[in-house]
């Protein structure tokens, strides 16, 4: 395998590119409120002439005199949007025309899934692409700098969403946010990827996994970028299940033929490839010394994997505990989405703090969530209160303006004046069948609870609400398959009880009998990895792939009622 030398030239570009950008973001976090008013009038000076301008005043609006007023009058003109009250604007961009939400036309549309069979189709201008994702990638890259100076001594595997997946009818490319921003990092972070970026073109599941983890196997990794980390999990799987074909294919400089993977693309690793006995022959010895090889054996060099951490996917990162080198570092990837990217994490935290600079931010209390638009409370960046929990809405340079995130963020500390947050859960993470309004967070706080008191770990869990019984289904997969049922109802009985002490409201509607008690399933081994194999085999992108432990979703429900040990 290769050494490690220092990445002079790497950490050179970016100390200049992501540092002056990294500096830019310090600079504004230490005034939010003015670098907040300067956003905004920024936006509406931009679009004032746009038919969303016309129509919402932003020409009036930009005659407030201070922060204050200039607030109270957007609020007074532009209502809180979902995607659905924008959409309309968006099909009139799709089809062509200009100046509807921003000036011009949108570059490209990044999509994601919505609330909907059609996926949300998000528009980018130039200028967003440019000035605020760009000049965010750049600085995000820095920090990665700051924390492992060795982290582009080696080859990145990344995890991205195809940049092409369709078109809209004017001819603008749609395609994933992830893809978009890979495509336009900068050349030097391109070079050290192991493979081709038509990679992620190919359509099978276990091929695509195959291919990338077959080059990246065969060099010194050091760092791997992916938002979701059930995505290490399936690269691990991988790993685990096709491990001898890496060695061969390694050792010949081939990529095996078993796997469905166009020529077009088998063609453009060509360049890639050359026989590797040596490594090989390392490999070899891997596993014959350990027997399950794991990054920490084919990686020992390995510096920084960034991903989600916070909310649900906190569940997903005990499958992979101890499986890296004790020097790496889990960098948060962060509090971001296709709508919105909306800072940056600096340090082992799970803290995003804000970029004040990049998007105007508006929240609400918590408390307020379920009133009407008309009655909520909106603070502005500046007033967050810390440990205080809040919804976020965002307004961007690219026509997404007083957006509803449906995210619930907790405020941490601030860095320098600006708050930061971690995301708690999606407002989805929040069923009631019948007012009992039970949290996500609290259904798993409780099965950890359990899993502790009962010494019986548990690998995957989910629950489902179901309006015809009034019952909640609690789905388990225990580490030790062979768990009988009266101990999976013994589970779920002491799940229900905790619940009752967390959620006040569960309890009243429990002791009522309107809500029934749970119903119990055992899941069958690699649960979690086969619903979502099933998931992507449909169509739904792996980078996009989001699932809240707790919902009402009788589609996703009926691919795990086939996942019960009968």
């Amino acid at each position: 395998m290769e050494k490690l030398k220092y990445p002079f030239v790497a950490n050179f570009l970016l100390g200049i590119a992501g540092g002056l950008n990294y500096l830019a973001f310090k600079r504004a976090a230490r005034h939010p409120r003015k670098a907040q008013e300067s956003t905004l009038r920024e936006i509406l000076e931009i679009s004032k002439d746009t038919v969303y301008g016309r129509e919402h005043y932003f020409e009036d609006i930009l005659k407030a005199k201070d922060d204050k007023e200039l607030y109270e009058q957007y609020r007074k003109w532009v209502k809180p949007n979902n995607y659905e009250d924008l959409q309309p604007y968006i099909e009139r961009h799709k089809t062509g025309e200009p100046d509807v939400l921003f000036p011009g036309k949108p570059a490209l549309y990044a999509t994601t899934s919505g609330t909907t069979k059609e996926p949300k189709w998000i528009p980018i201008t130039s200028r967003y692409l440019n000035d605020v994702y760009g000049k965010m990638n750049k600085a995000w890259l820095f920090t990665m700098i700051k924390n492992r100076r060795m982290v582009f001594a080696g080859k990145l595997v990344s995890i991205v969403g195809k940049v092409v997946e369709g078109y809209a009818p004017d001819g603008t490319v749609c395609g994933s946010i992830s893809g978009f921003a890979q495509r336009d990092c900068p050349q030097f972070v391109k070079d050290l990827s192991p493979y081709p970026f038509t990679v992620y073109e190919i359509e099978d599941y276990n091929a695509r996994y195959y291919a990338i983890m077959r080059f990246g196997i065969e060099h010194n990794t050091t760092l791997i970028i992916t938002a979701n980390p059930s995505t290490i999990v399936e690269m691990q799987n991988n790993v685990n299940e096709f491990f001898d074909s890496y060695v061969e294919d390694i050792e010949k400089g081939t990529i095996s033929d078993k796997f469905d993977i166009p020529e077009h693309i088998r063609d453009s690793f060509k360049p890639y490839m050359k026989p590797n006995p040596e490594r090989a022959a390392e490999l070899r010895a891997l596993k014959a010394k350990y027997g399950t090889v794991l990054p920490k054996h084919y990686w020992p060099d390995f510096q920084l994997l960034t991903t989600w951490r916070c909310g649900n996917t906190k569940v997903y990162l005990d499958k992979f505990k101890d499986s890296f080198p004790p020097q790496m570092f889990h960098q948060e990837f962060s509090y971001y989405s296709t709508e919105c990217r909306f800072g940056h994490v600096i340090d082992d935290t799970d803290n995003t703090i804000f970029s004040p600079h990049m998007h105007y931010f508006e929240f609400v209390p918590e408390e307020d969530m379920e009133k009407p638009d008309e009655e909520k409370r909106f603070v502005q960046l500046h007033e967050l209160e810390e440990g205080k929990r809040y919804i976020t809405y965002v307004t961007t340079y690219a026509g997404l303006y007083r957006y509803n995130m449906n995210d619930l963020v907790q405020v941490g500390p601030r860095y320098w004046g600006t708050p930061s947050v971690t995301l708690v859960q999606k407002i989805n993470g929040i069923v009631t069948m019948t007012g009992e309004k039970l949290h996500e967070k609290q259904f798993i706080d409780a099965v950890r609870e359990v899993e502790e008191e009962m010494q019986t770990p548990v690998q995957f869990f989910i629950g489902f609400a179901d309006l015809e019984k009034s019952a909640y289904h609690f789905y388990y997969e225990f580490a030790d398959p062979k768990t009988p049922q009266s101990v999976a109802e013994q589970f779920s009985s002491r799940v229900d009880e905790v619940l009752k002490t967390y959620n006040m409201e569960y309890k009243a509607k429990r002791d009522s009998f309107r809500v029934k008690a749970p119903i119990t399933h055992r899941l069958v081994p690699q649960s979690f990895e086969q619903f979502k194999a099933a998931c992507i085999a449909e169509g739904l992108r792996d980078g996009q792939f989001k699932l809240n432990l707790l919902l009402q979703d009788e589609k996703r429900h009926a691919k795990f009622k086939k996942l019960v040990i009968e």
